[in-house]
C-alpha cells in the first residue's frame, strides 16, 4: 500500500480512506503529498537566481507530476528537478558548444556512407533556405538542439541535397530541458495536457513539454526499486536496465561466464543470440527451459513481465543459492556514454550517482523552504 502511495496522487488533497491515510502519515516528510499551490511556491523559491521564468518552471513541474497520477511531493519534485539541473542546468533549449561542427561531422559522415564528395554536400547546402540565409551559414552558426532540429527540417522538406542525406529522418534524437528522447516522447504521448500546436516533437523542446515527458521516463513504468538512484540510470539506460544488469549478473555468477551488464537481455541488430542468451543457454537444464522458452522470455526484458517469468525466478534463486546470500535485484548497469556532444570519459553509474546527489541535495534544501 505504501509503495502504491508513493507514486499515486493528483493535484488535491487524497481523499484515502483512513487506513490509507495513516499510510501516509508514516511516509517520510520528503515522500508526504503537498498542496499544489504550495508546492510552485516553494519551487520558485528553491530555483537558482539565475533560472528564467521560476513561476513557469513550477507549474510545469506540478501539472507533470498532477497529470501523470503522481504525487506532489518534495522527493518527486526534486527527482523531476534533479535530472533537469543535471542535463540542461534548468535551461529549456540549452545551448551546445560546438553544435555547428556536430552537425557538418553527421552531414559528412552520412555523406560517406552515399559516397558524395563533401565539397558537393557544402554547395548543395550553400543554397538559400526559408530564412533568407543558405543552410550552410544556419548550420554553422547553430547553438541548441532546437535550431538545429528546425534546419533540419527545412533541409528535409526543402533542399534536394538533405532529402537525399535523411530522407525523412531527422537526427536530432534528444531535445528540451531533460534531454528526452523525440522517439520516447512520440510513443508515449497518451495524456498529454497541453495543446500540440506542431507536432509532438516540437512539443518536447518546449519546457512545458521536456519537463512532462522527462517525468513519464522517469515514473512511467512500475519498478521495484529499492532507490531512486535506479530510475536515475534506467533515465540513460531504457527502462528496466538496473533490473536486468542484475539479472546478467546474475546469470554470469551460475553460468561462469563473464556477460556486460548493459541491461540488453537479446540483440537488437541480428536474430542470433547474443551472449547473454547464449550463458542462459549454457544453464538451460539448471532452469528446466528450452531455448525457444528462454527466448521468449528474454524478449519481456524490457517489460514489467520480465519479472514475472520462470525464467527470471529460477536464475535468480541458483544465484541466490550458490552466493549464499540474496543478490542485489537491481544494480547499476555497466554503459559507456557515447555521444558526439560528450567529450569526457562517462557511464550510465556516473549520471545516475550525479543526479542521485542533485536529488538528494534538493530535498535537504526543500525541507528548510516551509
Amino acid at each position: 500500500m505504501v509503495a502504491a502511495l508513493l507514486l499515486a496522487g493528483c493535484a488535491s488533497e487524497p481523499t484515502a480512506p483512513a487506513q490509507d491515510a495513516a499510510a501516509i502519515a508514516k511516509l517520510p516528510a520528503s515522500m508526504q503529498p503537498q498542496k499544489p499551490a504550495d508546492m510552485k511556491t516553494r519551487i520558485v523559491r528553491f530555483l537558482p537566481k539565475q533560472v528564467q521564468d521560476k513561476p513557469g518552471w513550477a507549474n510545469d513541474v506540478v501539472t507533470a507530476l498532477s497529470t501523470q497520477g503522481l504525487t506532489v511531493s518534495d522527493h518527486n519534485v526534486c527527482t523531476v528537478l534533479a535530472v533537469a539541473e543535471q542535463e540542461a542546468t534548468y535551461q529549456a533549449d540549452p545551448v551546445v558548444p560546438g553544435l555547428g561542427k556536430i552537425a557538418w561531422k553527421e552531414i559528412y559522415a552520412r555523406s560517406g556512407r552515399l559516397h558524395i564528395p563533401d565539397f558537393v554536400v557544402r554547395t548543395a547546402l550553400g543554397i538559400q533556405s526559408p530564412t533568407g540565409k543558405s543552410y550552410a551559414e544556419r548550420l554553422d552558426k547553430a547553438r541548441t538542439e532546437q535550431e538545429l532540429s528546425l534546419i533540419f527540417e527545412d533541409m528535409i522538406g526543402m533542399a534536394p541535397m538533405g532529402k537525399r542525406l535523411f530522407g525523412n529522418l531527422n537526427p536530432v534524437h534528444t531535445a528540451g530541458p531533460m534531454q528526452v528522447s523525440i522517439a520516447f516522447a512520440e510513443a508515449n504521448a497518451r495524456g498529454y495536457p497541453y495543446p500540440i500546436k506542431d507536432s509532438i516533437r516540437h512539443e518536447v523542446f518546449s519546457r512545458r513539454g521536456g519537463i512532462w515527458f522527462g517525468t513519464k521516463h522517469l515514473f512511467g513504468y512500475p519498478a521495484d526499486y529499492p532507490d531512486t538512484l535506479y530510475r536515475f540510470a534506467d533515465f540513460n539506460a531504457g527502462w528496466y536496465a538496473s533490473r536486468n544488469a542484475a539479472f546478467q549478473a546474475a546469470v554470469s555468477r551460475v553460468s561462469g561466464k563473464p556477460l556486460a551488464l548493459d541491461g540488453d537481455l537479446v540483440r537488437y541488430d541480428s536474430d542470433q543470440p547474443g551472449k547473454t542468451e547464449l550463458a542462459v543457454h549454457s544453464i538451460a537444464s539448471r532452469v528446466n527451459m528450452s531455448k525457444q522458452a528462454i527466448h521468449q522470455s528474454l524478449l519481456k526484458g524490457d517489460s514489467a513481465d520480465f519479472a514475472q517469468t520462470d525464467l527470471y525466478h529460477r536464475v535468480l534463486t541458483l544465484a541466490d543459492k550458490q552466493a549464499g546470500t540474496r543478490q542485489p535485484r537491481a544494480i547499476l548497469p555497466g554503459i559507456q556514454l557515447k555521444s558526439p556532444k560528450i567529450t569526457r570519459n562517462l557511464t550510465t553509474a556516473w549520471f545516475a550517482k550525479r543526479v542521485d546527489d542533485r536529488e538528494q541535495a534538493c530535498v535537504r534544501k526543500m525541507a528548510t523552504i516551509r
